[in-house]
């Protein structure tokens, strides 16, 4: 069975372990590591901030750049430097640098680095303004990260292959022989597909989330790196279905691919719709912790949220700030009852449970 320390987060505990042995560190402890003491912010005026912002971001660039210009026409004495990559990458090296950090400010697509980076001491506390109108559940504990926007699990599908009767209500319709090789999913390495297995070890325990994996692999389920590929090949028609979060659908459809959505699971007695959050947090050691602190407070004004509602279909996880045109609010469905946050501080369950049933 192929070893997960060449995928995600096994590669990030190796790598931490490595980096303890070779440079005279601490052990990784399984413990959560305190966060440093919230520091007041160093300077006010928009103008008295400055100098290099170093943002590791997990986002894809042209999600995320639009938010760093405006961002940037506010501070205009900040100069950013933007280092993009996969979650894993940036978390590998996050702890490759923990001695001398390199980045200011981590963004992820989800949860689960972050929470994971948190109980390795990676980052410093810091409680930016707003966050007291954030769900308690995407504030991190000790103040340590925060969520930005959150992201629904979605069946999308080709309009012009599947009607909107046929189409499947539910995750675990996916498992159906009538579906056998029609299926386009992110896989293991993929940081919402890794958070959704979690969800689903807390909503339904190890066995019945092991069973839907082993019956989606056995029903010659394609998996790709990310949802880009996954979105792009169901508007080509490659696939009929694909399991994305939300907002893929909604970028699909504005290229002008005939695609649809399904919100899944709810009817009586489903599980309900499976969320996640991207998240931010400013890295413990950052050498520009105004500039980091700024930015922190920017992604939930807002202006912040409003970017991300506008341009990427996302929900703000700040009341008030409306959606994007045609995008259905998260009230109108019921939600699964699950605490993604707690779900993936149990990191090593989720990653053994993936390699159990060999998901690619």
């Amino acid at each position: 069975m192929k070893s997960y320390s060449k995928k995600l987060f096994g590669l990030l505990f190796a790598l931490a372990l490595l980096v303890s042995a070779c440079g005279g560190g601490k052990a990784v402890s399984e413990e959560p590591v305190p966060a440093t003491e919230p520091a007041a912010p160093v300077v006010t005026e928009a103008s008295a901030i400055s100098g290099d912002l170093v943002i590791y971001s997990g986002r894809s660039e042209s999600l995320i750049q639009p938010v760093l210009d405006a961002f940037q026409a506010k501070y205009p004495n900040v100069k950013i430097l933007l280092k993009s990559g996969s979650n894993s990458e940036l978390a590998n090296a996050l702890i490759e640098e923990q001695s001398n950090p390199q980045a200011d400010v981590f963004v992820t697509t989800e949860i689960f680095t972050i929470q994971s980076l948190y109980q390795r001491g990676i980052f410093q506390s810091y409680r930016p303004v707003g966050a007291e109108l954030l769900p308690a559940e995407f504030v991190g504990p000790e103040d340590s990260w925060v969520g930005i926007t959150r992201r629904a699990r979605v069946i999308m599908y080709n309009t012009e292959l599947v009607s909107a009767e046929e189409a499947p209500t539910s995750i675990f319709d996916l498992t159906d022989p009538k579906w056998k090789g029609q299926i386009a999913a992110a896989g293991s390495t993929n940081g919402g597909m890794q958070a959704q297995i979690a969800a689903m070890r807390q909503l339904l325990g190890d066995v019945d989330t092991q069973e839907w994996l082993v019956a989606l692999m056995a029903n010659d389920v394609t998996f790709f790196g990310g949802h880009t590929d996954v979105r792009k090949a169901v508007g080509a028609g490659e696939f009929k279905i694909g399991l994305v979060n939300h907002y893929y659908y909604y970028l699909q459809l504005a290229e002008g691919s005939p695609v649809g959505i399904v919100i899944p699971d709810q009817g009586e007695g489903q599980i309900g719709l499976i969320t996640n959050a991207t998240s931010a947090a400013i890295v413990k050691g950052a050498k520009n912790v105004p500039s980091a602190q700024a930015f922190l407070d920017f992604l939930l004004s807002a202006e912040g949220q409003k970017l991300f509602a506008g341009l990427n279909y996302e929900y703000p996880l700040v009341a008030g700030v409306p959606l994007k045109d045609g995008v259905q609010p998260l009230d109108d469905f019921r939600l699964a009852d699950v605490n993604v946050a707690e779900a993936a501080l149990d990191l090593d369950g989720t990653l053994d449970l993936m390699e159990a049933v060999g998901l690619p």
